[in-house]
C-alpha cells in the first residue's frame, strides 16, 4: 500500500511527488512519457529554466528526485482506477494492481488537431497556443488568431501587447459586429473563409490559405484546438468536470480535490485558464501538500 499513487508524470506530477518525498511519505509516478509539450522546442516563463527544452527540464527533475528513497518512478499506463479514499486500487498496462491510500490526477489533456492539411506538421513549431509561452520570441512579427470563441476577442486585444501586425481569421465562425467594429478600431483586419490549408516548409508557416481562394503570409499562427483529458480513468469515477471554450477540465477545490474524497486533480487536466508549465508545477505541489496533509490524523 502506497501513501499517494500519482497517474501523470510531467511538470504537475513530478511536482507532487518532489513534496511527497521530502514528507517521506511513499509514492507510486505512473508515467507513459508523452507529455504535451513533446514537440515544444522551448519552455518559456518558468523561473530558472526560461528558454529550456522542456523535456530537458523533466529529465533533470526526475534525476533529482532520485535523491529521495520513497518516490518510485513507473513507465506505465493506468488502465483503471478503483476504491474509494485510503483503499483505492490502480491497474497498469503492466498488469500490476497498486494500491493508495491517495491518488493524485495529472495524466493532462490532449490537443485535437482540426483535419486540415499541414496544421498538425506545424503544431508546436508555428502554430501554438498561447502568448506567454511563445510571445517573446516572435514579438513584432506577423501574427495570426484563429477565432474559435468570444474568449477569441480579448486575444486579439491582449496581443497587441507584443505586435502591431496581427490578422484574425474567422474561419468560418460569424463574429458579432460590435467586436468587428472594435478590431477595425484597433487596425486589426478580419479574413473570412474557412481555412482548408496551412502551407508551411518544416513547420514553417509560408501562408494560411483559405477556401475562398486567398492565401494570408504571416509568421505565426495562434490557435486554440479543442482538448480532451489524455485518459478516461476520471469518467469510470465519476469525477464532476467543468467545461472551458476549448472543452473540460476537473473540478477541484481550493485544496485541490475533485468532488471524490482522496482524489485530487492537478495542472492541464485542472487548469479552466491559460495552462502553462509554471501553473502545473504550483498546482502539482499544492496538491502534493494537501494529500500528504490529509493522511495526518
Amino acid at each position: 500500500m502506497e501513501d499517494v499513487i500519482i497517474i501523470g508524470g510531467s511538470f504537475a506530477g513530478l511536482a507532487g511527488a518532489l513534496q511527497l518525498g521530502r514528507a517521506r511519505r511513499k509514492v507510486t509516478v505512473l508515467d507513459t512519457g508523452l507529455p504535451r509539450n513533446l514537440f515544444a522546442g522551448h519552455s518559456h516563463g518558468l523561473l530558472g529554466h526560461d528558454h529550456k527544452p522542456p523535456l530537458d527540464i523533466l529529465a533533470e527533475a526526475r534525476r533529482q528526485l532520485a535523491r529521495y528513497p520513497t518516490i518510485k518512478l513507473v513507465r506505465a499506463r493506468a488502465d483503471s482506477v478503483s476504491g474509494a479514499i485510503d483503499d483505492f486500487n490502480v491497474l497498469t498496462s503492466e498488469g500490476e494492481s497498486l494500491g493508495a491510500r491517495r491518488l493524485i490526477l495529472s495524466y493532462g489533456v490532449a490537443d485535437q488537431m482540426p483535419d486540415i492539411p499541414g496544421y498538425a506538421d506545424s503544431w508546436g513549431t508555428s502554430i501554438v497556443p498561447c502568448p506567454y509561452c511563445d510571445g517573446f520570441e516572435v514579438a513584432g512579427r506577423h501574427w495570426g488568431l484563429v477565432w474559435s470563441s468570444p474568449q477569441s476577442h480579448n486575444q486579439a486585444k491582449l496581443f497587441l501587447d507584443w505586435t502591431d501586425k496581427l490578422t484574425l481569421f474567422a474561419d468560418g465562425h460569424d463574429i458579432p459586429p460590435d467586436i468587428q467594429a472594435d478590431l477595425a478600431r484597433r487596425n486589426i483586419p478580419v479574413v473570412d473563409g474557412r481555412i482548408v490549408e496551412i502551407a508551411h516548409h518544416k513547420g514553417h508557416i509560408a501562408t494560411v490559405n483559405l477556401e475562398t481562394g486567398r492565401e494570408v503570409a504571416v509568421d505565426i499562427l495562434f490557435a486554440n484546438p479543442r482538448t480532451k483529458p489524455s485518459a478516461s480513468l476520471h469518467e469510470s469515477l465519476g469525477l464532476a468536470t467543468v467545461p472551458t471554450p476549448v472543452g473540460i477540465v476537473l473540478k477541484v477545490d481550493e485544496r485541490r480535490q475533485t468532488s471524490m474524497p482522496g482524489i485530487y486533480a492537478a495542472g492541464d487536466l485542472a487548469t479552466p485558464f491559460l495552462p502553462s508549465v509554471t501553473q502545473a508545477s504550483s498546482q502539482g505541489a499544492m496538491a502534493g501538500i494537501f494529500a500528504q496533509q490529509s493522511m495526518v490524523v
